[in-house]
């Protein structure tokens, strides 16, 4: 294992399972501080003990504007300031637009989008004061090819994505801002399409080329690289880290 991120501090949200705590462990054995923050405080606090090199917590809900601004300067007093963001918060809903109701909408993109971009505002005066600062948001495939009864889900993404560029645009040269769609992930979020037809794979997989769900671990070592000064000249990037699911 190389040392990628040492001496960086990392701030990761959605940290307590799925991608963000295999960023958060990965990161941490690269070099970096981690502070791990998400909605269950137990468990973002729990992982931040656990981490090769032990981190900070914070219990957050990513659509209250307070409470992140909160987070975020804790997180950035706790490690010595921040140098890097990973945006992995997230929710799903899924369903036809005539059944979904505005409350779920409304919820989703709050989540998603919203509140990517509260967590990025609030982290953004800390990464103008550290060098080589890099934000790295977390999309979706969904983003770039939708499937029917993904509306909200789509939409939140693809708003993730072009904000993405939209502060890659406004943070450059300073601070770099890059996106990664994942694809079909093993992680508790989408437990509930693990459910199998009698007489063949998930219908999911067959939308992608090499034929399995992806691990978190994948998506964790495409985010540290975007973190990590190896992706020094890349900014504005969608990178799709989904099996081949977009181009097949």
């Amino acid at each position: 294992m190389g040392m990628r991120l040492e001496g960086r501090r990392i701030v990761v949200t959605g940290a307590a399972s799925g991608i963000g705590a295999a960023v958060a462990r990965l990161a941490a054995l690269e070099g970096a501080r981690v502070a791990c923050l998400d909605r269950d405080g137990q468990g973002a606090a729990a992982l931040a003990a656990s981490l090769p090199i032990p981190g900070h917590s914070e219990q957050v809900d990513v659509t209250d504007p307070e409470g992140v601004k909160r987070a975020l300067d804790a997180a950035a007093k706790a490690l010595g300031g921040i140098d890097g963001l990973v945006n992995s918060a997230g929710i799903v809903a899924l369903g036809p637009i005539t059944e979904m109701s505005i409350d779920t909408w409304r919820k989703v993109i709050d989540v998603n989008l919203t509140g990517t971009f509260l967590v990025s505002q609030a982290a953004v005066p800390h990464l103008h004061a550290a060098s080589e600062a890099s934000i790295v948001n977390i999309a979706s495939a969904q983003a770039l090819m939708p499937i029917a009864g993904s509306s909200a889900y789509a939409a939140s993404k693809g708003g993730v994505q072009s904000l993405s560029k939209a502060l890659a645009a406004e943070l450059a040269p300073d601070i770099r801002v890059n996106c990664i769609c994942p694809g079909l992930i093993d992680t508790p979020m989408n437990a509930g399409l693990k459910k199998a037809p009698e007489d063949g794979p998930p219908v999911p997989l067959d939308r992608y080329a090499l034929r399995r769900w992806g691990k978190p671990e994948e998506i964790a070592a495409s985010i540290v690289y975007l973190l990590s000064n190896d992706a020094s000249y890349i900014t504005g990037a969608t990178l799709a880290v989904d099996g081949g699911r977009t181009f097949h």
